[in-house]
C-alpha cells in the first residue's frame, strides 16, 4: 500500500495501477455535473474534456513512476513502441455518455498488459485492484479480497453495436432466451465497472458481443480483475480470451467476452448463447 511518503517508482506495479486510477478518478469526480466540452469521434461516439484530464492525470503518474514504459490511451493513443514489452493500458473515463448526461455508473482503467490493473470508480470511491495473482478492493475501510458469487443472478449485457458475431449471435438475442429469463436478471449499465463488479460478486456474469478483445484498452483491466479473483472468462464462442491474446487449441482467441462468477454460471450462459446460433 502506499503511503504519503513512498516513492511511486519505489514500489509495485500494482500501486502503481492504483495510483492512476485513482489520479484519473479525481480528474472526473471534480468535472462531473458541469459544462463539458465534446470531441466528436464519429459514429455517434465522442470524448469529453473530462476523458482527456483524466488521462492527462493517469500519465503522470505512469510517467513519474515508470517512464521508459510504453502507453496506449483511448484519448493520446500510443505512446512509445507498440511492441513494447511493457504497455499500459488506459480507458480515463469507460461510460462517458453516461457521464455526460450526469449519470455516474463510469469507470477509471489502468492495466499493466499481462501484469496488474485497476478500475476505480470515482463516485463510489472504491479501487477494484490486481496484482496479477489475486484480487482485492481498496475503499476507506481498507483492502477486502474479492470473492465472485452468482448469488444476486444479476447479468449485465452490452448491447451498443456493432455485432460481429450476428446473425449467429446479438447479446439482445439473449434476453429473449426462456432459459435466461426464468434464471437470471439483465442489466444494462453501459461501462466495464461491471467485470469490476463480477469479480467483486455484485455480479453473476458480463456479456458483450465484439471482435477479440485481448488486449483492448477497455476491457483489459476488467478481465484481469475477473482471471485473478476466479471467475470464468472467454468469449462467446468459448474460447480463451484475456490480456494476453491466448488462443484455444485451433489458435483461434475468443471473440466478444463471457465472464462469470463461477463455471455453473458461465455454462448455462454458453448454452444459451449456442442455443442462439
Amino acid at each position: 500500500m502506499i503511503n504519503s511518503t513512498a516513492r511511486l517508482d519505489d514500489t509495485g506495479d500494482a500501486d502503481v495501477a492504483i495510483a492512476a486510477a485513482r489520479a484519473g478518478a479525481e480528474a472526473v469526480r471534480a468535472r462531473y455535473g458541469q459544462r463539458l466540452t465534446r470531441m466528436d469521434k464519429g459514429a455517434g461516439d465522442f470524448a469529453t474534456d473530462a476523458d482527456v484530464a483524466a488521462e492527462a492525470a493517469i500519465l503522470d503518474v505512469i510517467r513519474a513512476a515508470r517512464p521508459q514504459d510504453a502507453v496506449l490511451g483511448e484519448e493520446g493513443g500510443q505512446q512509445g513502441a507498440a511492441d513494447a514489452v511493457r504497455q499500459w493500458l488506459v480507458d480515463p473515463l469507460c461510460g462517458t455518455l453516461n457521464y455526460a448526461v450526469g449519470n455516474m455508473l463510469v469507470a477509471v482503467n489502468v492495466a499493466l498488459r499481462n501484469g496488474p490493473a485497476a478500475v476505480a470508480d470515482p463516485f463510489s470511491g472504491e479501487v477494484f485492484f490486481t496484482d496479477g495473482e489475486a484480487a482485492w478492493v481498496r475503499s476507506d475501510e481498507g483492502d477486502t479480497r474479492l470473492a465472485p458469487t452468482a448469488a444476486t443472478r444479476l447479468v449485465d449485457v452490452n448491447l451498443d453495436p456493432p455485432f460481429p458475431s450476428a446473425p449467429g449471435f446479438r447479446t439482445v438475442d439473449l434476453l429473449a432466451h426462456p432459459g435466461f429469463v426464468e434464471r437470471f436478471r439483465p442489466r444494462v449499465v453501459s461501462t466495464t465497472l461491471a467485470l469490476a463488479w463480477v469479480a467483486a460478486g455484485k455480479r453473476a456474469a458480463y456479456v458483450t458481443d465484439g471482435g477479440d478483445l485481448a488486449g483492448n484498452l477497455h476491457f483489459a483491466a476488467g478481465i484481469a480483475l475477473c482471471r485473478a479473483a476466479g471467475c470464468v472468462v472467454t468469449g462467446v464462442d468459448g474460447a480463451p480470451v484475456g490480456q494476453g491474446g491466448e488462443a484455444d487449441r485451433s489458435g483461434q482467441a475468443g471473440r466478444g467476452l463471457v465472464a462469470a462468477a463461477d463455471a455453473e454460471t458461465h455454462s448455462l450462459l454458453m448454452s444459451m448463447i449456442c442455443s442462439r446460433g
